[in-house]
């Protein structure tokens, strides 16, 4: 290309000086003319009829030619540069240096004094100058609204066409612009970026003391150049709003996982022929399995055993629109024998059109483990609940809502008992735990709401117990039952580490009172606050006391924090059930 390049440009100035030649020798003919007519009147002849307006008129033709000729040179050149910046311009996605690279050309071509780039807003209409260049006072300097014609501005952009005035001072279509008339504009120059019958913005120049700067060929060229640029800023932006797009879908993604992951029940969804397309971090701890290991495997593959009839149950929910619900027991290694609950249901997509299956599973083990635990166990009742049972016999069915410091003490799991353990054996041990645990409690004035297995509610401030202190008497009864179970450690002889207990606790609101029949009643607590303090405990470490900010709240406010006790802040949680994060500290004897 620079070759040919070249050589046109030898060849133009080859044709250029020939041209020159040609009118030089023309004048020298006519002036030999001249001097011949003389010489020939003085002998009576004379030159033919119009010899001399013809070589007259075939110099006007060479200068016109030549004239011509050069404006055409000077236009390839324009063309060819303009066609070198165009290839640099869609070469770039980055609207900014797109505009501060065609604002440099259009100054390059035009010669102007001034040049601004204004692109219009997709949503508000608003104009925005997004490039000014200003060779009188610096771009640096330019620090407000530049003053252009917004006559001319306003014509192109309801027109879409160029418009071009060589004195825009004195341009009858333009009389009535005040800013024309207030900045006594002379050459204006201003082309509309367009693309595909849209108007993006424009590019405007002008100059405010010369007439004339500005010809048909600059236009041609500016408008022609505005159509490159106007498809490089279509594509830049294009590219813009794609990438906020694949931010925004990432974003979303992540919010996802993050709900799903902190989903307590397992996940699943299948594809419409049963492949499983989503597998929730839940799913991973129920089955045992990564979520690597079973993406796009077949269900019936993953959670053998379930039943040989778990394809006919997965058609019957996509032909009929029907949920399903299996409690099954299955073995996952590491695991042995679970439990669990599987509701399926049809996963649709926004036309309603079924696309699959979504199972959500929930781990039953532990429930049916405490239920077998329960029926093997007696209920301990509190000094507290025997001195008061006409009290807790008048409270009518309902409740009350009042403060209270739930806590929850899981004192050694059955799963941490040496294998060769009888069932006899772990129930005696079991009841040690709890009942080391229980004379905690009541020395500190709690109540034993229920036992669940290797699991004690207590309640603190109940009804039956007043107490105004009673988050600070909740973690002291937690720091009592450590060292009880410390002193049974070495009853035992054996020193776990960490321990085998977890106790959680929260501070707040519940409903107290009897629930169940006239025959049959319970005294209980229910309410948020419960389920929170269950959920503590839940995420609660081996050997750990877990309490919610507002019993560390409740202790600060009602006396202060004892110097006996320290009280360590841990990072906040996610619970089963909560979106929002909650925050713990940890407690020790100082």
């Amino acid at each position: 290309m620079s070759c040919e390049n070249n050589m046109s440009e030898k060849t133009s100035t080859t044709a250029i000086g020939e041209l020159r030649q040609l009118k030089i020798l023309v004048q020298e003919t006519e002036m030999l003319l001249r001097n011949q007519r003389d010489l020939l009147k003085t002998r009576g002849f004379k030159l033919p009829p119009m010899a001399l307006q013809a070589l007259s008129s075939v110099k006007a033709d060479i200068e016109t030619l030549e004239k011509a000729f050069y404006e055409n040179q000077v236009e390839l050149s324009q063309l060819r540069f303009l066609a070198d910046t165009t290839a640099q311009l869609n070469s770039s996605l980055n609207l900014d240096n797109i505009l501060t690279q065609a604002m440099d050309v259009v100054i390059s071509l035009t010669n102007a004094e001034r040049g601004f780039i204004i692109l219009r807003d997709d949503e508000t209409g608003e104009l925005m100058f997004r490039v000014i260049r200003d060779n009188e006072v610096g771009t640096e300097t330019i620090n407000q609204t530049p003053q252009i014609s917004t006559t001319i501005l306003q014509a192109v952009f309801r027109s879409g066409e160029p418009l071009l005035t060589d004195n825009a001072y004195q341009d009858d279509r333009l009389q009535s612009g005040q800013s024309i008339l207030q900045m006594t504009l002379r050459s204006v120059l201003c082309v509309p970026l367009r693309y595909k019958n849209k108007t993006l913005g424009a590019v405007y120049v002008d100059n405010r003391l010369r007439a004339g700067i500005f010809t048909e060929r600059e236009k041609r060229l500016l408008a022609a150049f505005a159509n490159q640029v106007s498809v490089a800023i279509e594509n830049a932006q294009l590219y813009e709003q794609i990438q906020r797009a694949l931010v925004e879908i990432r974003e979303m993604k992540d919010l996802m996982n993050n709900v799903f992951a902190s989903i307590g029940s397992g996940v699943i969804t299948t594809d419409a022929k049963h492949h499983i397309v989503l597998f929730n971090r839940a799913a991973e701890l129920i089955l045992g399995k990564s979520q690597q290991d079973v993406i796009g495997q077949r269900l019936t593959a993953v959670i053998p055993g379930v039943s040989a009839n778990l394809d006919a149950y997965l058609a019957n929910i996509r032909t009929k629109d029907a949920d399903q619900t299996i409690e099954a027991e299955l073995d996952v290694p590491q695991r042995g024998r679970i439990a669990v609950n599987m509701r399926f249901s049809p996963l649709k997509d926004a036309n309603q059109n079924i696309q699959g299956v979504v199972m959500v599973m929930d781990d039953l083990t532990e429930q049916r483990g405490n239920e077998q635990l329960i029926l093997m166990m007696k209920r301990y009742l509190p000094p507290e609940m025997v001195d008061n049972i006409h009290a807790i016999s008048s409270l009518a069915l309902g409740g009350e809502s009042r403060e209270v410091t739930c806590v929850y003490v899981d004192v050694r799991s059955v799963k941490s008992f040496p294998k060769d353990y009888r069932p006899q054996q772990i129930m005696e041990q079991i009841n040690g735990y709890l009942a080391r645990a229980t004379n905690a409690i009541h020395r500190h004035k709690g109540i034993v709401d229920k036992y669940m297995g290797n699991i004690v509610m207590a309640l603190f401030n109940t009804q039956l117990n007043p107490m105004q202190n009673h988050a600070l008497q909740a973690v002291e009864a937690a720091l009592d039952i450590r060292d009880a179970f410390i002193a049974f450690y070495q009853e035992l002889g054996i020193n776990p580490e960490p321990h085998f207990y977890r106790i959680g606790m929260n501070t707040g609101i519940a409903t107290l009172g009897n629930v169940g029949s006239l025959n049959r009643r319970e005294f209980t607590a229910i309410g948020d606050t419960i389920n929170l303090s269950k959920r503590i405990e839940e995420n609660t470490g081996l050997g750990q006391i877990i309490i919610h900010e507002t019993t560390y709240q409740h202790i600060l406010q009602h006396g202060g924090l004892p110097a006996h006790i320290r009280f360590v802040e841990r990072p906040r949680i996610q619970v089963k059930g909560r979106q929002q994060l909650v925050g713990i500290y940890e407690v020790f004897r100082a």
